[in-house]
């Protein structure tokens, strides 16, 4: 799974460039055949504007959010992209400048105001960004962009047009939820956010939201609290981009990298202070596993799971075996925190300066850890953990914590296995075999990857000079196996004359079906997710 490919060319640079919107979908230009049954939309969600007049955004997460469509329709495939009309892009158009303090990029008073307006303004309070440029899911019939605030905003799917801005804490006790929700058959959302617990101390909520109503109510109105998780700080919780969940239980993972609460809310207004200014890492907490039943929801107390430090983002998937829970983690050592590095001057650097940037950053690792139920079925310091097809072991110490060591999955010096995905209608919380990733080469995104986590026989599609984005997997409708269908990724090819494409790839050799090229370039996306049409049946039950 290693890349072989250099980039001395630095062609990656122009996936951080800003784009202009479209003002109406444009045809691509297809090789290949596209599946007769593969008719929908691909929606991803990233930034496109980098800059604001003068004045530029620092971080990869600051970028103005774009939402970006591929339709597949009886073989033919359009392109179109609109950015979010967020109070954050509104108002930045509106005064040609950056207004609302993003992940690494503080927000001034307005240079056109006297001095005591400006003063005033710095003490006017935080003002969250909305700036929803991380993902794009369901809940009930309609679909929000998001990020990791309190804020979501609704928007078309088909027009892409923004809809609605949405305050989730006029809903739920939660400070924001992350971008990674789960999402069972039925339509039910489930996440996990920090909120305040007992005697102010922060703690974790993990929240449900019900599928779409028959009665045509708003889900959000109905959405309520499951259970409550302990925060290891009283007053830093730590940064959460997604959780683990079964058929009977919920996986959260507390890193040691830590929101410093005070920090946020004592010194914001008063010198510019960015979100990435309120992060530190707790050196000696090492990593936390918090265990949660979830019907009747719990909190497991007793079973106080601990392991080395990491960072933590993506989960791959989560199950239960014969009284274990296994969970499948996209890992980076240490606890320094990985978003310090993905700065933009960082990411357009030259190649050679990219490669010796990533040597100083924390190293990826795919891991699997095996969590178990029963903790008093050995003595203490023998290993719990009895499942014959993995090494990760399980010890119980005499202070009641079990401490946990993981399997390897995967690892390359500086090549990391992220944005994970699986066949998720078929395996989300259960056993599974196939995971599919974008490999990123001292976090340039340069190949698209399958790993089969009981092997650890890895697949790669690569191609020079390409930079592919998460791989999106579709199941042939009927399939039995879990790995018949495509993958989809949007890929950038610098200095082609169709420089923009959506990849369809064969999910099980990895092997290209198709590929439907458009003239225009596409700035990196993030997360995204494939929209179905709707069946002959479906329109009609709906009408």
């Amino acid at each position: 799974m290693v890349s072989r490919i250099e980039h001395p060319a630095g062609g990656y640079r122009k996936i951080f460039e800003t784009v202009e919107e479209l003002n109406e979908p444009i045809p691509a230009e297809t090789t290949g055949v596209i599946p007769s049954w593969l008719g929908g939309s691909l929606l991803r969600m990233g930034p496109g504007l980098f800059e604001v007049g003068d004045e530029p955004f620092h971080h990869l997460f600051d970028g103005q959010a774009v939402i970006h469509k591929f339709d597949l329709k009886d073989g033919q495939v359009t392109y179109y992209r609109k950015f979010v009309r967020t109070d954050s892009y509104v108002r930045a158009m509106t005064e040609n400048r950056i207004v609302i303090t993003e992940f690494g990029t503080a927000a001034y008073p307005d240079p056109c105001k006297n001095i005591f307006s400006r003063f005033f303004t710095y003490f006017k309070g935080i003002e969250i960004t909305d700036n929803c440029m991380v993902n794009i899911y369901p809940i009930g019939e309609d679909f929000y962009a998001v990020t990791e605030s309190n804020y979501i905003t609704k928007v078309d799917p088909d027009s892409l047009e923004t809809l609605k801005k949405v305050d989730l804490c006029k809903y739920l006790s939660v400070n924001g939820v992350t971008a990674h929700p789960h999402t069972e058959a039925d339509g039910t959302v489930y996440n996990i956010g920090n909120c305040f617990g007992k005697n102010m101390s922060l703690a974790y909520n993990i929240v449900r939201i019900p599928p779409a109503q028959e009665d045509e109510s708003e889900p959000l109105e109905k959405s309520q609290i499951v259970v409550q998780l302990p925060c290891s700080e009283r007053l830093k919780p730590s940064y959460i981009h997604s959780f683990g969940m079964t058929d009977n239980y919920f996986v959260f993972v507390e890193q040691p990298v830590k929101i410093n609460l005070l920090k946020f809310l004592s010194v914001w207004s008063v010198r510019g202070t960015t979100y990435m200014d309120c992060f530190e890492s707790n050196e000696s907490m090492g990593t936390w596993f918090h265990l949660a039943t979830k019907n009747p929801a719990g909190y497991l107390k007793e079973h106080k799971f601990r392991t080395s430090a990491f960072n933590l983002f993506h989960h791959i998937n989560t199950y239960e075996e014969q009284g274990f829970i296994v969970v499948d983690l996209c890992t980076w050592k240490g606890h320094d925190f990985v978003y310090n590095y993905l700065y933009l001057a960082n990411l357009r650097e030259e190649w050679e300066e990219v490669k010796r940037a990533a040597r100083r950053a924390p190293q990826p690792e795919v891991r699997r850890y095996v969590l178990p139920l029963d903790i008093y079925r050995e003595e203490q310091g023998t290993n719990l953990v009895s499942l014959s097809y993995t090494t990760a072991t399980a010890v119980l110490h005499s202070d009641g914590t079990i401490w946990l060591e993981p399997e390897v999955l995967f690892s390359g010096p500086r090549q990391a296995f992220e944005f994970p995905q699986i066949n998720y209608s078929q395996c989300c919380g259960r056993k599974y075999s196939f995971a599919y990733g974008l490999g990123l080469n001292h976090f340039v995104p340069d190949r698209i990857v399958k790993l089969d986590v009981q092997t650890k026989k890895t697949w790669v599609w690569q191609e020079e000079d390409c930079y592919p984005s998460e791989p999106v997997f579709v199941p042939t409708p009927g399939a039995t196996e879990e790995d018949d269908g495509v993958l989809l990724s949007i890929v950038v090819k610098p200095g082609a004359e169709r420089p923009g494409f959506l990849l369809v790839l064969d999910a099980m050799k990895l092997k290209e079906v198709a590929r439907a090229e458009v003239d225009t370039i596409i700035p990196i996306t993030l997360h995204g997710m494939y929209k179905a049409q709707p069946s002959d049946l479906q329109r009609q039950r709906a009408e």
